[in-house]
C-alpha cells in the first residue's frame, strides 16, 4: 500500500525564501502584507493557486517549484550540477555558497537579544517606579 504525503506549501515557500536569502519581512513587503500574515501563510499547508501564483512571482520562481519542492530534489540538483564536465580535460565546478553570512546571523541574534534585554529592563524600571510610588503613599 503506497501512501503519498501531501506537500506543505507554506513550508516550501519558507524554504525557497530562505534559499534566496530573503527575510520574511521582505517577502511580506513585496506582497503588500504584514510580516505576521506572511508567517501565517508559511504555516499553512494548502494555498489556493491564485495566491500561490502571486507568491511565486514575488520569489521569482515558477509556481510548480513551490508545489513540487523537496529537499531531496534540491540536494540532487546541487549534487548533479556541482561536478559536471563534458570535457575530461576541464572540470566545470559550481561553487555552492551559503545564501547568508553566518556572522550576519550572529549579529542579528545579538541585536534581537539586546532589544529583548532593553525591553525587560524598561519593564523592571516601570515596576520599580510603581513600587516606589506605592511606598511614598
Amino acid at each position: 500500500m503506497e501512501t503519498t504525503q501531501k506537500k506543505h506549501l507554506g513550508r516550501n515557500i519558507s524554504r525557497i525564501r530562505e534559499m534566496k536569502g530573503m527575510k520574511q519581512e521582505t517577502l511580506a513587503e513585496l506582497l503588500g502584507i504584514s510580516q505576521q500574515k506572511m508567517s501565517v501563510i508559511e504555516n499553512t499547508a494548502d494555498l489556493d493557486d491564485a495566491k500561490l501564483d502571486i507568491i511565486a512571482k514575488a520569489l521569482e520562481v515558477p509556481t510548480q517549484a513551490i508545489k513540487e519542492y523537496s529537499d531531496e530534489k534540491m540536494l540532487n540538483i546541487i549534487t548533479n550540477n556541482t561536478f559536471n564536465s563534458n570535457d575530461s580535460s576541464t572540470l566545470n565546478a559550481i561553487n555552492v555558497m551559503p545564501t547568508f553570512n553566518p556572522l550576519d546571523k550572529l549579529v542579528e541574534a545579538y541585536d534581537e537579544n539586546k532589544k529583548l534585554y532593553e525591553r525587560l529592563l524598561a519593564a523592571e524600571k516601570e515596576k520599580l517606579a510603581f513600587v516606589e510610588q506605592l511606598l511614598k503613599k
